[in-house]
């Protein structure tokens, strides 16, 4: 038996803006999963909290990086079965979306509150996946022929 509702996001303001949703959910029917730093190992008392590695595409061993966050996404997948997947971005989550996808899960992605003009790599990777796409934004609704505005997470 799986989790309801999977949500993932990097760190800082993507994990920020998926808290406001996250909270509001049943913990038992949820799941979050984020990357490990500093400022996110306090998340890992609650139940059905997993980490990916902090990653940065600047950093020399990005794509080693890169590589275990696509194995552990897919043990996470694996692990939870969500029905659902709502992110906020950025890069360290399209795996899990993929694989949730292919196992699936529905994809709810919203995009990032500070993309205002244009759209975010994740954002447009991701638009071809999900199930329903949201902007925070009224401008991207240009880019973005099939998403919805239904406000702002902030």
């Amino acid at each position: 038996m799986g989790i309801k509702t999977c949500f993932i996001s990097s760190t800082g303001g993507h994990l920020t803006q998926l808290r406001t949703i996250y909270d509001t959910f049943p913990q038992e029917e949820s799941a979050l999963i984020t990357e490990k730093n500093e400022t996110t190992i306090s998340l890992g008392k609650h139940k059905n909290v997993s980490f990916l590695v902090q990653q940065d595409r600047k950093n020399i061993l990005f794509l080693f990086i890169f590589i275990i966050n696509i194995i552990l996404s897919l043990v996470y997948v694996l692990k939870y079965r969500p029905q659902y997947i709502i992110t906020t971005g950025a890069g360290s989550v399209i795996p899990f979306c993929i694989f949730g996808k292919i196992f699936g899960s529905n994809l709810i992605f919203i995009e990032s509150f500070a993309k205002v003009n244009t759209p975010t790599l994740t954002g447009r990777l991701l638009y071809k996946f999900a199930d329903k796409f949201y902007v925070q934004w009224e401008e991207l609704l240009s880019i973005y022929k099939n998403a919805e505005f239904k406000g702002r997470l902030y």
